[in-house]
């Protein structure tokens, strides 16, 4: 979904390879989640269905944002 692009690619770049092991696999885990749950997420029309994923996708925002 190119809209998912446009939001994870940025993030990717500038954050990926200084995330810690842990949120590695939670950003891992969050891919593997529908297309469509995520770009719910990430537009705040639902929230992640945990914490762990709500978090990451704080970050996501937090990281669009900037």
């Amino acid at each position: 979904m190119l809209e998912l692009d446009l939001l994870l690619l940025p993030f990717v770049e500038r954050h990926l390879p200084t995330l810690n092991g842990a949120d590695q696999l939670l950003y891992q885990r969050l891919l593997s989640e529908e297309d469509q749950d995520l770009f719910a997420w990430l537009l705040l029309r639902h929230p992640a269905p945990d914490a762990e994923l709500q978090r990451m996708v704080g970050l996501i925002r937090e990281s669009a944002a900037a």
